[in-house]
């Protein structure tokens, strides 16, 4: 993976999801690849996501103390773009213009207005390109 990737929630969920075994050890490299490399960026949106799913949606979620170290870590660790009035509104666009949810519509107005070339997710169509943001499923076989 070459250059800069916004990841999205559901890599970060993985990595600590243990009913799914071959994702999480995907998710574990995928991450520690981007951690050794630079290459990796959050927004607030991702770890606010991230939080809530691994302390009250996994089958063994973490504590609240174990969320909070995790987010904790990733701040300290991982290059961070912020949420903006900007990024909102362009995110709203994405709704109109391209019938995204507002929730990915968000993703991929981070992206785009932060100029991240490309979002790791398997929430959208793999390889496509919306206003010059890539989407990338880092689950997919190639």
């Amino acid at each position: 993976m070459i250059g800069k990737h916004l990841v999205d929630t559901n890599l970060l969920v993985y990595a600590y999801d243990r009913s799914e075994p071959q994702k999480q050890t995907k998710a574990i490299e995928i991450l520690d690849e981007l951690v050794k490399n630079g290459t990796g960026i959050l927004s607030p949106q991702i770890l606010s996501e991230f939080y809530t799913v691994v302390t009250r949606k996994l089958a063994a979620p973490l504590t609240l103390q174990e969320g909070y170290t995790s987010i904790s870590n990733y701040i300290r660790s991982w290059d961070m773009v912020d949420l903006t009035s900007l990024v909102v509104l362009e995110a709203v666009r994405g709704v109109r213009d391209h019938r995204l949810s507002y929730w990915d519509s968000l993703i991929w107005a981070t992206a785009k207005l932060n100029q991240i070339p490309s979002v790791l997710s398997e929430d959208f169509s793999h390889d496509s390109v919306i206003e010059g943001v890539r989407f990338i499923n880092p689950f997919k076989r190639k």
